[in-house]
């Protein structure tokens, strides 16, 4: 793992426009997204940019149960504002939130990624460990999936609705097995909140209770973090 820590979000979005950027001209064609506060910074440095997304594809992680795309709280919704908007790819492909039919999204989707093998895959990490909707638990040689939500993480996504109550129950993710598949893995995580997850995911053991620990089996990793979430790291980085 190759472990990177800011001073904060905005130097983070600068170190992360720098990760794609380099794997954007080093031939790079697909891109994994992610949603989420983290990745923000990322995105308001990509869309600034030069770099054209135009004949590039993007595949994105996960997406709520039960939310139509034009809902605001939807990945879809979420995606367009912060980067499809001002910079479009060819072709994005976010699971179908509205599609009941959980065994027939699951395969769908799992077809998407072998059609688009994922260059560069971003990703958050939530303060359990998970990363996309793999909770602490998930069979890691799992592909893409219906996951129920944890309290905690329903809890940490409440902020994003007029109540908890609103907040959905289930969402459909790529699973580890099909992260661990990207060529080059981007991870970023801010604020003393997610110091435990990142040590456990940097020092700990590889262990499904901690789903962000099997990065450490891949051999392409960039981890940028800030100071505030590398305070419990033991090691020098």
């Amino acid at each position: 793992m190759n472990v990177i820590i800011v001073k904060d979000r905005a130097e983070g979005g600068q170190k992360g426009f720098e990760v794609f950027e380099n794997a954007y001209r080093n031939g790079a064609k697909v891109f994994g997204l992610a949603t989420g506060s983290t990745p923000v910074t990322t995105y308001e440095e990509l869309t600034q940019s030069d770099l054209d997304f135009s004949q590039m594809t993007s595949v994105n992680l996960d997406e709520y149960v039960g939310l139509a795309p034009d809902h605001p709280q939807s990945y879809h919704y979420f995606m367009q504002k912060h980067l499809f908007d001002q910079k479009p790819f060819a072709h994005s492909y976010v699971p179908d939130g509205m599609n009941s039919d959980a065994a027939a999204e699951m395969k769908r989707y799992d077809q998407v990624i072998a059609d688009n093998p994922i260059d560069l895959q971003i990703l958050g990490l939530g303060q359990n460990g998970h990363i996309g909707f793999n909770e602490p638990g998930t069979d890691p040689a799992l592909g893409t999936h219906k996951v129920a939500l944890t309290e905690s993480t329903i809890k940490a996504n409440a902020r994003f609705f007029e109540n908890e109550d609103e907040v959905p129950r289930y969402a459909y993710s790529m699973g580890i097995a099909s992260i661990l598949t990207s060529k080059h893995i981007l991870l970023e995580a801010y604020g003393p909140e997610k110091a435990d997850a990142v040590k456990a995911m940097i020092e700990g053991p590889v262990t499904s209770d901690v789903p962000a620990s099997f990065l450490q089996q891949h051999d392409q990793v960039t981890i940028i973090i800030d100071e505030a979430a590398a305070s419990k790291l033991t090691e020098n980085y």
